[in-house]
């Protein structure tokens, strides 16, 4: 997980901590587990918070997917636009990215406005 200069990011309050990241000013997106089928890594409702610097705190995968995720909510901050992901077991995607647990996830990621 990735951390800040001056302390640990809390990773069991993703809300409380992407509301914190805005009110200093940084743009914030909010990735959530919308779906599951299988052996899938987190239950649905987990979330991810990603702030403008690529800091983030929460999970969507137990680690195997967060990168891909992190970057995606990076665009998605730069377009404004909402995107729906998914990754599985039988897509290339999800290989590469570290998806080999043998499920598939629906991340819906979304930038965070006021």
């Amino acid at each position: 997980m990735s951390e800040t200069p001056d302390r640990k990011l809390d990773h069991d309050n993703v809300l409380e901590q992407a509301a914190r990241w805005q009110a200093e000013g940084r743009r914030v997106a909010l990735a959530t587990v919308i779906e599951t089928w299988g052996s899938a890594p987190r239950p649905v409702g987990s979330q991810l918070a990603i702030r403008d610097d690529a800091a983030f705190v929460g999970s969507v995968s137990g680690g195997c997917i967060e990168g891909d995720v992190v970057t995606r909510a990076l665009d998605t901050l730069e377009t404004g636009k909402p995107e729906i992901l998914e990754y599985g077991v039988s897509d290339a995607r999800a290989w590469e990215v570290g998806l080999a647990c043998g499920g598939r996830i629906r991340v819906f990621v979304e930038p965070v406005t006021v």
